[in-house]
């Protein structure tokens, strides 16, 4: 008995220590967290996600993040909702960061609240919804709004946009009509529009101003190839058509041009354009051109605001493609996180259009001029255009319609200004044949350098694919892009991929090695799609039946997409399975 009470004042001791380690531990939680800098974005697309996620490797505890959304979602791949509006894909499917994502980088994001007012001089935000928060950095990336042509008519019942989920749900419910649609523009989102549309079924015509399809991109000769493939598929094009007006009673039911040709329609979908979203910008005092004016460190003229993605300008040129607004996205994390020598460089990126079964290609300055040389390939009988521009000796412009392989190639030739005397009347056929070698098909991707781009969406190169081929012992593509993004975003470059996954594999490398649809089969997409084709198999029932589905009538991952294959493979004896969709 006599050792109690020390025991007693040893436990009561221990007590005292602990609550002061838990009071202490407290209280630097407290202080720390009133350390922490106070980050604020407004928007929630691609180029700030990829910004937070460059940021959470440098600098994972120095900023306390808040992001006001104007959209009721999380943050998804708005370059592939082509695919969406095809069927190919839903959009669980194109999600970057679902809202687990935000919980665990301890990240606040407020869906639906579009912001309304910056106080520059209180530092602070407040959304639509009244919610208002302080800021010591705020970034601004509030994208771009489309161009509405001011034709009568624009704002009746019927008239769609092409920027965002919302519109994309929008023209699937107005597809479930299957009766005609016009597009007005044909630049690469207008094409993409029409394509996706005339996949659901709709009668496509779309009205496009200038003489060619896709001008700023492409040459005349590629923009005819390109409307000849458009109009192969079923898809009405018009060139030179002026829109006078969208004609209905407050719903649309057709569209005249200038001539007097006047087109039935229950559906238009604008898509001349977009400009930088600036307005919120403007309200606050800082400075404005095209777009909102920053520096090469992303800075706006106010040093604690920052902005990037399509409502920046840069350098004077305002960016609509991933790869730059990706490129933004790294300057401005390297800023946030104290690196002061990060620089955003301007570099052409290739222009690739996201319509199944069309390969099309465009770098650089490809117009006319006294001091330019060009080389032209035309293979009319496979549907062939390649053209390279040329200026003392080294390419500053490519276009290619068809065979689109050596585009990586002729873009590292033009990166580094390499001089091509040498190798011009072989440099159209592209690395295959130079050295006087025998022809080898993986030639191309085998001459690119290590710092070669391949995947220009999320900026990979050469030698990071192979080197995590290597290190991790990936074998397959899934398994690629997984780890290094690569062709995980458009898929124009997975072609590009699978070739450095041959090279670098050897006989190890397994192309048919692919990911099930679903837990339903064991079989890819691809091979689905051509087996439904090879068997003649017309029904949900009889796909499930012959391919030997381990479900009785599948999922909803696997469902829309048989009934995608169904619809276009069998437009006139498949009946379209509206549950499926």
């Amino acid at each position: 008995m006599a050792g109690a009470p020390g025991k007693a004042a040893n436990g009561y001791s221990s007590f005292l220590v602990g609550a002061w380690v838990c009071w202490a531990a407290f209280l630097f939680w407290g202080f720390a967290r009133d350390m922490t800098e106070k980050l604020v974005i407004i928007g929630n697309g691609m180029a700030p996600g990829r910004m937070l996620e460059h940021l959470l490797e440098t600098a994972p505890e120095r900023y306390q993040v808040t992001i006001f959304n104007a959209e009721p979602r999380v943050n998804y791949d708005r370059i592939m909702l082509s695919p969406v509006l095809s069927g190919e894909k839903d959009y669980e499917q194109i999600i970057i960061h679902g809202d687990g994502w935000y919980v665990r980088n301890g990240i606040t994001l407020y869906k639906g609240h579009k912001i309304e007012a910056i106080d520059r001089a209180a530092k602070t935000v407040t959304s639509s919804e009244g919610v208002t928060e302080s800021y010591d950095k705020l970034v601004i990336a509030t994208g771009s709004n489309p161009i509405i042509i001011p034709v009568p008519g624009h704002d009746f019942a019927g008239v769609l946009t092409y920027r965002d989920l919302d519109d994309v749900n929008a023209m699937l419910l107005a597809a479930q009509s299957r009766a005609k649609a016009v597009v007005i523009g044909g630049g690469l989102l207008g094409l993409e529009a029409a394509a996706g549309l005339q996949a659901q079924g709709m009668d496509v015509t779309v009205v496009h101003l200038m003489p060619t399809l896709m001008e700023r991109q492409l040459d005349p000769a590629a923009g005819y190839l390109l409307q000849k493939a458009l109009e192969e598929r079923g898809i009405k094009v018009l060139t030179k058509a002026n829109t006078k007006a969208i004609l209905g009673k407050g719903r649309v039911e057709g569209v005249e041009l200038a001539d007097g040709t006047i087109i039935p329609a229950t559906l238009v979908i604008m898509a001349a354009g977009i400009r930088p979203n600036s307005g919120l910008a403007k309200e606050a005092d800082l400075t404005i051109n095209r777009g909102i004016v920053v520096d090469h460190a992303m800075r706006t003229s106010d040093p604690d605001i920052l902005a990037l993605g399509e409502c920046a300008e840069v350098g004077g040129h305002v960016y609509g493609l991933v790869a730059p607004l990706y490129e933004m996205a790294r300057v401005a994390a390297a800023h946030l996180a104290g690196d002061e020598e990060a620089r955003f460089v301007h570099i052409d990126t290739p222009t690739k259009l996201k319509v199944t079964g069309i390969d099309v290609y465009s770098l650089g300055d490809f117009a006319d001029g006294d001091d330019r040389e060009e080389i032209v390939l035309r293979d009319a009988a496979s549907g062939v255009y390649k053209r390279l521009i040329l200026k003392d000796d080294r390419i500053i412009g490519t276009v290619l319609f068809g065979e689109v392989g050596d585009g990586a190639w002729f873009n590292d030739l033009k990166k580094k200004s390499a001089n091509i005397s040498e190798m011009r009347d072989t440099l159209i056929f592209g690395p295959a044949f130079q050295g006087g070698g025998a022809l080898d098909p993986g030639a191309a991707v085998a001459a690119l350098p290590d710092d070669a781009e391949i995947c220009g969406c999320n900026g990979i190169c050469k030698g990071k694919i192979t080197g995590t081929i290597k290190a991790k012992g990936l074998t397959t593509l899934d398994e690629v892009r997984a780890h290094t993004k690569a062709s995980a975003s458009c898929g124009t470059c997975t072609g590009l991929v699978e070739q450095l996954m041959a090279l670098t594999l050897g006989d190890a490398f397994n192309r048919t090695a692919v990911a099930p649809m679903c837990a339903c089969t064991t079989l890819g997409h691809d091979d689905v799609r051509r087996l439904i084709v090879a068997k003649s198999l017309k029904t949900l029932p009889a796909v499930m039946q012959e391919l030997e589905w381990k479900t009785s009538c599948g999922c909803a991952k696997c469902r829309p997409a048989l009934n995608y294959y169904l619809v276009s493979d069998w437009p006139d004896e498949y009946a379209d399975d509206s549950p499926s969709r």
